[in-house]
């Protein structure tokens, strides 16, 4: 299945400055997988060691938070959209 995957400003740098790119899979693990693949060292932003999500990154796929999904298993449907958003923390 193909996705649109929406990047963030910081992550661009990995994609050549786009803004969004298309990736395989079935699975959010397999579309970061082909993320890798095409945009080599984007999903060691994106994964910790263990090859989990990382804590203080959130990826949505149609607007639905995988955390409360299944996670990297999470399927992927042809034309998902799969957005990464990396945490903001602040405060005074």
């Amino acid at each position: 299945m193909s996705a649109t995957v929406r990047i963030p400003t910081i992550l661009r740098t990995y994609t050549g400055g786009s803004a969004e790119v298309a990736a395989e899979g079935t699975t959010l693990a397999e579309v970061i997988k082909d993320l890798e693949q095409n945009h080599p060292g984007i999903s060691a932003r994106i994964l910790d060691d263990a090859g989990q999500l990382r804590r203080f990154v959130n990826v949505y796929v149609d607007d639905d938070d995988v955390r409360f999904a299944e996670g990297l298993q999470t399927g992927i449907k042809d034309g998902a959209a799969v957005s990464i958003i990396p945490a903001v923390a602040g405060g005074c």
